[in-house]
């Protein structure tokens, strides 16, 4: 922890934030992201079968480093409603998170490594944060840091509660199949890619046709007509059809027409529902070698 300045830099909920809280030397893994709670040598994350350690063996950087090194924070609108939060030049994965602007507050749905004042401000402009999702534990990245600077709670699903590489109270860790995080904003537990994976609908989304933000459980592919399912990306294990069908099946009750990925400009932009269906139904055609 920093020094504590003799004026605070924010208040909110009943907290305040000061800018030396910031937790700057802790180290986080250059291939996933996730920062950690002390320094280790390995990355729990990294030498699970669906990550890897990169090539030069493990190696950790800190905020202070990445601000050293020249990141910074990226701040654009990704549609109506829906503001892009990102990492410049990419770090790690490379994903980008997404503030959902709502009347009853705004969320903050997966996360970065990365975070400064700058871009504490920037966020605040917009709103503020009022709660945090994040799909799956590859995109952990910095998020108690996140959480303590806008007072906000991390939803994590309970199945995935031994990948959390930072334990804080500010983790809510939940059970079950589904979770409201806020007015029309439900997390739905699919158990893609992670036991515990889960993607956020929006019930309004930005044009009242519903909207759901999948990050890579159920990721936004180059045709971006399309998504796909993985076990692991980088490692090219694929999902059970088991675990797509169950997860599709917790979907079907939700309307959207927009798909969210979890990088810049993965969207679909429209039919977004029959494009989920019709992606499973070609990826289980394939899988299981059936006729069309």
């Amino acid at each position: 922890m920093g020094d504590i300045p003799a004026e605070p830099r924010w208040r909110a909920g009943g907290r305040t934030w000061y800018t030396g809280d910031m937790a700057t030397e802790l180290p986080i893994c250059r291939t996933c992201g996730v920062q950690y709670a002390a320094p280790r040598p390995d990355c729990p994350v990294c030498l699970d079968e669906r990550q890897y350690v990169g090539w030069g063996g493990q190696q950790w950087t800190t905020l202070a480093g990445l601000r050293a090194s020249g990141h910074h924070g990226r701040v654009a609108r990704e549609g109506p409603g829906v503001t892009g939060v990102g990492t410049d030049p990419p770090f790690a994965i490379g994903q980008r998170a997404l503030l959902i602007q709502s009347p009853g507050g705004n969320v903050l749905w997966d996360m970065i490594s990365y975070l400064d004042d700058d871009l504490v401000a920037q966020v605040r402009e917009l709103g503020g944060i009022s709660a945090i999702a994040i799909s799956h534990p590859h995109f952990y990245g910095a998020m108690i840091e996140w959480a303590h600077a806008f007072d906000a709670p991390v939803y994590i699903h309970a199945a995935d509660r031994q990948w959390v590489a930072r334990p804080d109270p500010s983790v809510t860790f939940w059970d079950g199949d589904t979770r409201e995080i806020g007015d029309g904003l439900t997390l739905i537990h699919v158990g893609l890619h992670f036991d515990g994976g889960q993607v956020l609908h929006w019930a309004a989304g930005p044009d009242g046709a519903g909207a759901l933000l999948s990050g890579d459980i159920m990721t936004v592919v180059q045709d971006r007509r399309w998504v796909s399912f993985m076990r692991s990306y980088p490692n090219l294990i694929p999902e059970r059809p088991s675990a797509i069908r169950r997860g599709l099946s917790r979907l079907e009750p939700y309307p959207f027409r927009r798909v969210y990925g979890a990088w810049w400009n993965r969207i679909i932009a429209a039919d977004g529902a029959a494009a989920v269906r019709r992606s499973a139904e070609r990826y289980l055609r394939w899988s299981l070698d059936e006729e069309a």
